[in-house]
């Protein structure tokens, strides 16, 4: 079943001196949100991760009574810790209404040397995903890395060294203690 085109619904989060820059693929249907930002489903562990990682606590950035994530502490810590995110399509078509990269056909792709340069500052992109590690790759000309790995290329001049990290989804088959391992191979790399 064939759907329509849709448009990234947000606009990329970049703080001010950002080093890092998180790219997923695209975000799930509007009916799974719980907050208006990125991995907005409470189904997805990412902002667990990052409670795990920079709190100590998987559920700090969790609202449980109101059944969401805490966006407004979420993005004071992105702040602090400069990372930027945003994903790597525009435009979509969810081939079978799902937001599994297997799922989605890119229409257009993120102009990622017009966001980098809105980053000076930036020298490491975190995919969180086998989608999103494949169009940077692509655009850098490199191998894509394995899961929990990285290389290192070139966008727009730029030297850049990319990770590969696993999908924070449910439907990936990992330990959220195994996924925050990984990622913080990547988000504290000095």
């Amino acid at each position: 079943m064939q759907m329509g085109i849709e448009e990234h619904p947000l606009k990329p989060f970049v703080p001010e001196h950002a080093k890092t820059l998180m790219l997923g693929s695209f975000p799930p249907s509007r009916k799974r949100w719980s907050i208006e930002f990125f991995y907005p489903n409470l189904q997805n562990d990412m902002w667990r991760v990052f409670g795990l990682l920079f709190v100590g606590d998987k559920d700090a950035l969790v609202d449980r009574g109101n059944k969401r994530f805490r966006k407004e502490e979420i993005e004071a810590l992105l702040i602090r810790l400069g990372i930027a995110i945003y994903d790597t399509a525009v435009k979509v078509v969810r081939t079978k209404g799902t937001a599994a990269d297997n799922d989605l056909e890119i229409v257009e792709e993120t102009d990622l040397e017009a966001l980098l340069a809105r980053m000076e500052e930036c020298r490491t992109i975190v995919c969180t995903g086998g989608k999103s590690a494949e169009v940077c790759a692509k655009k850098m000309e490199v191998e894509v890395p394995k899961v929990g790995g990285s290389v290192e290329g070139k966008i727009g001049g730029r030297k850049i060294v990319l990770w590969r990290m696993p999908s924070t989804s449910r439907a990936y088959p990992m330990k959220i203690e195994k996924k925050a391992e990984m990622y913080k191979l990547a988000l504290m790399a000095k």
